[in-house]
């Protein structure tokens, strides 16, 4: 384990503990998460070492780096998939309405395709390699890491950068959020879509909420922090939007960590509840982000 001294936000070095999770999906582990206490930025501390983080994804739950329909989670998350994909490429193309696109995390490159088949130009990155093996089935450009991706994009930028349930999962957050201020277009468009700790389903189900899922998620975020951890590096938010399918999602995976089964009528009571519950689009449990280069 490693133990970080600074907010990855503010780089303050005080911090106190917020809530105490179990790795329900690979390893039984417990993980702290802290809260920072200048800026109230919250991160998983201590956290596994860069070099071992990647056994923590070695699970067929990890729906993300698998196209597996075991299942009837598995199954309704492909389901909602086919329709959340279309509305995701609509949202970018608000902004922008064709050109170059990155999508960092691409999993099984579903979002890319969508995005080929409209006309874009693709990159993707995905460090795991079972993923990126299914993209090249697909005839997509999918990168290792961010060294790879940088020399097939030469000097070049790109119109549009999007994080669907990724940035929580960086390590190198520094790093990457300077890349993405270097490789943006002056005109495009950054979309991070990203767990919400504050929303109703969060608040219910507690350590069982299956979107803290540490370790694999370092960070966790709200709008405030999201805002704050972006804005040096020139970026400004211009828009929220919510996922209003993952409370749904969260909540039928809550339910199984707390009781050690699904209760779907219970499930799907409480991710409607915490939809119905948000005011805004920041409320819900999970939120999409639409930045611009100020």
């Amino acid at each position: 384990m490693t133990i970080l001294n600074n907010c990855p936000c503010c780089k303050a070095t005080q911090f106190v503990p917020y809530i105490v999770c179990k790795d329900y999906t690979v390893s039984n582990e417990i993980f702290t998460i802290v809260n920072c206490l200048s800026c109230n930025f919250k991160f998983t501390n201590p956290r596994p070492l860069n070099e071992d983080l990647g056994r923590y994804y070695k699970s067929e739950d990890y729906i993300s780096h698998s196209n597996t329909s075991k299942g009837l989670v598995s199954k309704l998350y492909h389901l909602v998939r086919s329709y959340t994909l279309k509305k995701k490429l609509s949202l970018v193309s608000k902004y922008v309405s064709r050109g170059t696109i990155l999508d960092y995390g691409c999993g099984t490159g579903m979002f890319l395709n969508e995005c080929k088949r409209a006309g874009w130009k693709t990159y993707g990155l995905e460090p795991d390699k079972g993923a990126r093996e299914i993209t090249a089935n697909m005839n997509l450009n999918a990168f290792e890491s961010k060294a790879y991706l940088k020399d097939a994009m030469g000097s070049g930028q790109v119109n549009a950068i999007t994080l669907w349930h990724v940035l929580e999962h960086i390590n190198d957050l520094e790093d990457t959020l300077g890349f993405f201020s270097e490789k943006l277009a002056p005109n495009g468009v950054l979309v991070i879509a990203v767990p919400n700790y504050l929303s109703f389903d969060a608040q219910h189900y507690k350590e069982y909420w299956a979107a803290y899922d540490v370790p694999r998620h370092l960070y966790h975020f709200e709008i405030n922090s999201v805002s704050l951890l972006l804005k040096p590096y020139g970026f400004k938010l211009v828009e929220t939007q919510p996922m209003k399918f993952d409370s749904f999602y969260v909540s039928m995976l809550s339910e199984k960590y707390k009781t050690g089964k699904i209760n779907y009528v219970q499930a799907f009571l409480t991710g409607l509840r915490s939809n119905l519950k948000a005011e805004a689009a920041q409320d819900y449990s999970s939120v999409i982000y639409v930045f611009k280069k100020m």
